[in-house]
């Protein structure tokens, strides 16, 4: 008899990088409400999994200078092992994620939570994340801010560079 697959919880951490100034002052300069400026990052196999300009990184959930997330999306569960996802994401990290491949409007930490949701569970990220860039570009002032933005690296402070190499669980 088949010994049964484990199921591991993957939860989707949702920050706010405007802390609050996103809703308070969008309708003004945007001529929109958003709601925030959303960071996100995958929870699984007991660390957290995030994407910037210095590439995947992970650390203890919770444990980047962010703090704690503003919310929390069960995303439901995987039968994905420790071991292969640390692999796929591997393999991740040298090819489409890398940090210099990272652009705050087209390739950033909600692209890579939304890939890796999908390799995980088979569903996406709510769109209301994944659609927040093409929000703030289709108005006038996204539009003419975009050269400036484009230049913006984000990173969180506080976790470490995820390498298959050097022994991170």
């Amino acid at each position: 008899m088949e010994e049964p697959l484990a199921l591991h919880p993957v939860k989707l951490y949702v920050y706010d990088l405007s802390k609050g100034m996103a809703r308070r002052l969008s309708p003004l300069m945007l001529g929109k409400q958003l709601d925030g400026i959303w960071h996100t990052s995958i929870i699984v196999h007991k660390d957290e999994f995030f994407y910037g300009s210095g590439g995947i990184s992970s650390c203890a959930p919770g444990g980047t200078l962010l703090g704690p997330p503003d919310s929390v999306v069960d995303l439901g569960n995987t039968e994905v092992t420790e071991e292969i996802f640390l692999e796929y994401l591997s393999s991740l990290g040298e090819s489409m994620f890398r940090g210099e491949s990272y652009n705050l409007f087209e390739h950033n930490c909600n692209t890579f939570s939304n890939e890796v949701a999908q390799f995980l569970t088979g569903r996406k990220i709510p769109s209301y994340i994944t659609d927040l860039p093409a929000e703030v570009l289709a108005t006038p002032f996204g539009q003419a801010l975009r050269p400036l933005l484009d230049t913006i690296q984000i990173q969180p402070p506080g976790g470490n560079t995820f390498s298959r190499h050097n022994g991170q669980s």
